[in-house]
């Protein structure tokens, strides 16, 4: 029986993330079982960038709830996230826990191509920011296989099945999880498949999830971009993802080797302000 995550980055139960994500489960055909997650339950504190998740033992010195959420998404044969849309972006529970991503390393085989779909969820239609894109970027940094993810539209919880047609991507989604990635609908990123772009000018774009440069060109009625392959790249590839690891741990070397010169740069600002403490 293949087991499923839920990952809820809403606060709100039985809102609109948690019911879409039932659905979903309801039209998956193999049997299975749903394990769900709701992100505010847990505590999960804010990185702090000190890198011991990647020397000491290969986890986190924070003592927090963070093992729990990872262990079930290693457990997990598959994952399916849904967040909501708060002032235009994804839920930050979602980005307290991406943040915390570098202790995800350790476990990039169990990690890497997991099958996962992905739902944002926003009150207004066509106001979702930057959500689609934070939700495409959790699924790449931890190194999952995202088949498909969408945006669907309600403000009140339940609202989003006043639509028929969320029930239907509901099924559309299901089909997904477990079959070979379809194509994007509309232009993409040929190395990402992702469809954010930042516009450079002089025809110069560049891909908001793979981060990767090019050209963009309008010879149809469609755009059709050109986007290289960066020197360090993260997730296109199993490849990518063991170099990045690999450059994480270079850093210890790089950091001891430069010691002295950037302390030299930083030390001079050490006393200037005043903090306001809580």
């Amino acid at each position: 029986m293949k087991k499923i995550l839920g990952i809820i980055g809403s606060p709100r139960k039985l809102g609109n993330s948690e019911i879409m994500i039932k659905e979903i489960s309801r039209h998956i055909s193999m049997p299975h079982q749903l394990n769900l997650i709701r992100l505010s339950d847990f505590n999960i504190l804010p990185c702090r960038g000190c890198y011991q998740c990647l020397f000491k033992e290969e986890r986190c010195i924070l003592d927090d709830e963070l093992p729990t959420v990872l262990n079930s998404i290693i457990e997990a044969d598959a994952l399916i996230v849904a967040t909501p849309t708060y002032f235009l972006g994804a839920n930050s529970s979602l980005k307290r826990l991406m943040d915390r991503g570098l202790a995800f390393y350790a476990h990039g085989e169990a990690l890497w191509g997991k099958p996962a779909v992905g739902i944002g969820v926003a009150g207004i239609d066509g106001k979702e920011g930057y959500t689609l894109l934070g939700i495409e970027s959790f699924l790449a940094l931890i190194l999952t296989e995202n088949k498909k993810s969408v945006m669907i539209y309600g403000a009140l919880p339940g609202e989003i099945f006043l639509n028929a047609k969320n029930k239907q991507m509901a099924a559309a989604l299901a089909s997904e999880l477990f079959k070979p990635p379809s194509e994007k609908d509309g232009p993409s990123c040929p190395l990402c498949g992702g469809q954010t772009f930042r516009f450079l000018g002089d025809n110069r774009i560049r891909c908001m999830l793979c981060s990767n440069s090019g050209t963009i060109r309008m010879e149809t009625d469609l755009p059709e971009f050109t986007i290289h392959k960066s020197d360090h790249d993260f997730f296109l590839s199993k490849e990518n993802a063991k170099k990045h690891k690999e450059w994480l741990l270079g850093m210890k070397g790089r950091f001891i080797e430069q010691k002295s010169k950037l302390k030299e740069i930083s030390f001079p600002y050490l006393n200037e302000g005043n903090w306001i403490k809580p």
